[in-house]
């Protein structure tokens, strides 16, 4: 991710958002979201050596991604109108590739549940809360198909 892509990425976080995710969330955890995908948030991110991603396709952001410390899957979303076409699962596999740890965590989102386990990634405790935003842990090896 370019500094002049932050904008953009900003705004496709919040459209996949608002369209999938915030529906099951207190305004508490809207708004939290809405200060992490923020442009300021992505910059303050990214100086704490967070790897940010997006998949661009003729001159448009379609998705964005971000691997914190190259261990956690951040933030992975898919502008809704260009969701089933690949993109979440390209960039999963950029972020798998950019790993440095031999297993990947994520804090996913409940709606984002099935994918992520179709993915490779197993649930790995209770449902939890922080900060207003609900998700379900998991996590998977960098090579497809290990427990």
């Amino acid at each position: 991710m370019r500094d002049s892509d932050r904008n953009a990425a900003s705004a496709i976080c919040m459209r996949a958002f608002l369209a999938a995710v915030a529906p099951s969330l207190s305004a508490f955890g809207v708004e939290t979201f809405r200060l992490i995908a923020a442009p300021d948030g992505f910059a303050q991110r990214r100086a704490q050596d967070n790897l940010q991603l997006v998949y661009e396709d003729a001159g448009r952001i379609k998705g964005v991604a971000e691997l914190k410390q190259r261990r956690h899957v951040a933030m992975l979303f898919v502008d809704p109108g260009c969701q089933r076409q690949g993109i979440g699962e390209a960039l999963l596999a950029a972020m798998v590739e950019q790993a440095h740890t031999a297993r990947l965590t994520v804090s996913a989102s409940l709606p984002s549940v099935g994918f992520y386990a179709r993915s490779g990634f197993r649930s790995m405790g209770e449902v939890a809360e922080s900060a207003g935003l609900v998700y379900q842990p998991m996590e998977r090896s960098r090579i497809t198909g290990t427990q």
